[in-house]
């Protein structure tokens, strides 16, 4: 189990690394590259936008993977996502800027965006999934949230690598070429993954599969559709916060406030490295209380918090800003942290790579594409403190609230035969 964890957690940091880095780009530099001829604020919504479709992209990449992972096992899924997803992040990276081949350049963007989010979608069913299957019942949301440490670990080499050349290199440096390496050193992290993942072996609870889903699509749509959407907003809080926090607060604070890049990158990474250390404490608290318990909790705390939070950005302060981040994500590790044991269980075997992980992408189509882009238009139109921002995030946490108490609690339900769970508990 260690070492499955451990080849989870290392691939998920790297491909949501590649995800990650784009933001960071987003935010920071790819508007005045790549939509020159927009206004400041229109240059970082368009940036913003192809953000977005990587989000759009997802639920697709689910569909596709999901479909390979309940035809053909969890282990493809891995592999396929990790070379799409490198891959299309190494592209970025050579991608000219609009000076140089005009609305070529941001259409390529674009095309690029969309599959590494088809990638990403794959990555965590098939991540999650064989780590969940693998897993003791009564150990199963501790063994599953290795998986989930692994986009604050890719988010923090994203932006250290991009806090790295900002403190480094001047303005000019950046722009010309310095933030096309952190794209460029994705070819050797995925690398790095697949040799990691080269040795795993398959999920037992697939392999006990007697009757396979022919169109695992159409199960889902037809069966389990109303789960499907609730866990979709159950879900979309999360991502709200997690993409206004490390996305949106970038754009916000360096181009309204003055806050320095430097600072704001310092001040969201280190309230993500704590998001990183509490998802095991969050996992284990689910094995023994439950996934739902903690969910609601979560959610409720978001819905408290978004106010506080955005006035805490407001005041420019670092020390305040990094304590408005850090409770805003403790909040969201409460829900997180047992979410890929969670949504295992609300699946039945034959279906759930597809349902898990569309269900889990819709979730981000919902709270992560779009919140960047509305918050940067709310906050345009409020004064200092944004607070439109503020009761954008609480109605979508108070949304997430009334769907996660709509959800069963599952923390005994069984995803592998009786058997193989007594097997795995004894070695």
């Amino acid at each position: 189990m260690l070492r499955l964890a451990a080849a989870s957690l290392a691939g998920t940091a790297i491909e949501f690394y590649d995800f990650f880095v784009y933001g960071t780009a987003a935010a920071l530099v790819l508007g005045p590259l790549f939509f020159p001829t927009f206004s400041p604020l229109a240059g970082t919504l368009a940036a913003f936008a192809t953000f977005g479709v990587g989000f759009v992209a997802r639920p697709l990449g689910s569909v596709l993977f999901g479909h390979i992972g309940d035809r053909h096992g969890r282990r493809p899924v891995l592999v396929g996502s990790l070379l799409l997803t490198g891959a299309s992040t190494v592209a970025v990276g050579c991608v000219p800027t609009y000076d140089s081949i005009g609305v070529a350049a941001p259409v390529l963007l674009l095309v690029l965006r969309f599959l590494q989010g088809l990638g990403l979608g794959g990555e965590w069913g098939g991540a999650v999934l064989l780590t969940a299957e693998h897993a003791p019942a009564d150990r199963r949301g501790l063994w599953s949230s290795f998986p989930q440490v692994g986009p604050p670990v890719g988010f923090v080499l994203a932006n250290g690598a991009v806090l790295t050349l900002s403190a480094t290199l001047t303005d000019a440096q950046f722009a010309a070429w310095g933030w096309r390496v952190p794209f460029w050193a994705a070819g050797v992290l995925a690398l790095v993954g697949l040799w990691l993942r080269s040795s795993l072996t398959e999920s037992p609870s697939f392999l006990e599969i007697d009757d396979y889903a022919r169109v695992p699509l159409a199960e889902v749509v037809r069966d389990h559709w109303r789960l499907v959407l609730l866990t979709a907003g159950a879900l979309a809080v999360g991502y709200a916060i997690f993409y206004a926090v490390t996305t949106w607060s970038l754009a916000y604070a360096t181009e309204r406030l003055g806050v320095s890049r430097t600072v704001m990158l310092t001040c969201v990474m280190a309230a993500v490295v704590m998001k990183g250390a509490l998802t095991p404490v969050a996992a284990v608290l689910g094995d023994r209380y439950g996934r739902r318990p903690l969910c609601l909790i979560g959610c409720a705390a978001a819905a408290l918090w978004m106010f506080p939070m955005v006035a805490l950005l407001a005041t420019g302060a670092p020390l305040l800003i990094f304590l408005g981040f850090l409770v805003a994500l403790v909040a969201f590790v409460t829900m997180f942290g047992v979410i890929a044991a969670y949504l295992p269980e609300l699946y039945e075997p034959r279906v759930r790579c597809t349902g898990a992980a569309v269900g889990y992408n819709l979730g981000g189509v919902l709270g992560g594409a779009l919140t960047p882009i509305v918050a940067t238009a709310l906050a345009e139109q409020g004064g200092r403190v944004p607070w439109g921002v503020g009761a954008y995030l609480t109605g979508i946490a108070l949304l997430s609230l009334g769907c996660f108490a709509l959800l069963p609690e599952t923390r005994r339900v069984r995803v592998r035969a009786a058997k193989a769970e007594a097997e795995a508990a004894a070695g």
